[in-house]
């Protein structure tokens, strides 16, 4: 105890007959003092005693797809943290292939009493789901807020990352090293980011390289948002001669270097990659990967803050708030084939794999 005791005095600045009257509830400290101590236990990983536990404000669950996707589990430990730091308590809620539903697990949440519920990626994502579940919630007097994914015809707030300038950045990076045949691995077609990026890709090599909507057809491959989902779209895109592909996500661009390696080609030297998120430790693959990165600090505060606001009886308006994300250069992208006199596509004369981008 003795020992422990000199450990929290040092770490949070104070005496240790200080640290004993806080342990012990005794009067006569001042109030930052206190909270000084009681961190220190937080820092220090040592329980606080329960007579200073601070009661619950209430649950808030939070219900995400599978956390295979490194970029889940990053989004939970922000909006865990910040419902913490507010006093109240977060239930993870995960569908898993086979499991629970997202609406079994709303139900439960209910259940349990939940003061409000986050859903991120959830079936408000998909234009072909009903949305009549989120107006029964409502009914029900539940507060919640929406992440990933918007829909009109839900009254709820949303926050989203800006999947149209996402492409934008990824597409003009590309351009600028010299990429003409850029390829998009992206999801299933019916969720409303991928049609945002679709839409944000389409717009960009129109204004960069004056190609229309039938010119990027072929140059759009959708499939899972899996390792595997990215490798057989960027094997599909390299068969169309694309010498870059931009993925939907971080999971599909580990998948899309594999592809390109198993059909003899060097990333990025012959082939550029660009993934989406920047999940935790992508910056560590082999090559680091250059990515889109996701905002997600700045939407998980902003999603606990609405629904807090929800919560608290002053909501915020039922629209989306957008955030703005961010283009991270790593070593996965490089110059691209440089066109010959008439500007040939890859695949015709003129072009050389691996060679160096136009002056």
């Amino acid at each position: 105890m003795t020992a422990r005791l000199a450990d929290i005095a040092a770490q949070a600045g104070v005496s240790e007959a200080t640290v004993s009257r806080v342990l012990n509830g005794k009067p006569g400290v001042a109030t930052a003092t206190r909270e000084s101590v009681l961190a220190a236990l937080d820092v220090l990983g040592y329980e606080r005693p329960v007579r200073l536990r601070r009661r619950s404000a209430g649950l808030v669950g939070l219900i995400t797809p599978e956390l295979e996707n490194p970029i889940f589990p990053a989004l939970a430990q922000v909006i865990g943290q910040a419902l913490t730091r507010q006093g109240y308590t977060p239930v993870l809620a995960t569908q898993t292939p086979g499991g629970s539903t997202e609406d079994e697990l709303t139900e439960m949440l209910v259940d349990r009493g939940v003061s409000g519920i986050i859903f991120v990626s959830g079936l408000h994502a998909d234009t072909s789901a009903d949305m009549q579940r989120y107006e029964q919630l409502r009914a029900q007097g539940v507060p919640f807020v929406l992440v990933d994914g918007f829909s009109p015809k839900v009254r709820a707030p949303f926050i989203s990352p800006d999947d149209r300038a996402a492409m934008r950045l990824a597409v003009t990076h590309l351009v600028s090293l010299g990429h003409r045949r850029i390829g998009l691995a992206v999801g299933p077609k019916r969720f409303v980011p991928v049609l945002r990026k679709i839409e944000g890709f389409r717009a960009t090599m129109r204004e960069q390289l004056e190609l229309t909507a039938d010119d990027t057809e072929e140059l759009i491959q959708h499939s899972l948002y899996t390792l595997e989902g990215g490798q057989a779209a960027t094997t599909a895109l390299i068969g169309r001669g694309c010498t870059a592909v931009v993925c939907a996500s971080d999971m599909m661009a580990l998948g899309a270097i594999r592809a390109a390696r198993q059909l003899g080609k060097a990333v990025p030297r012959e082939v550029s990659v660009v993934g989406f998120d920047d999940s935790p430790l992508i910056a560590f693959t082999d090559p680091p990967l250059t990515t889109i990165r996701k905002p997600v600090p700045s939407m998980g505060q902003a999603a606990v803050r609405t629904l807090l606001e929800e919560i608290g009886g002053t909501p915020a308006p039922h629209s989306e708030f957008v955030f703005m994300p961010e283009l991270v250069v790593r070593g996965s992208t490089a110059s691209g084939p440089a066109p010959g006199p008439l500007g040939n596509p890859p695949g015709e004369t003129g072009w050389k794999s691996g060679s160096p981008a136009r002056p």
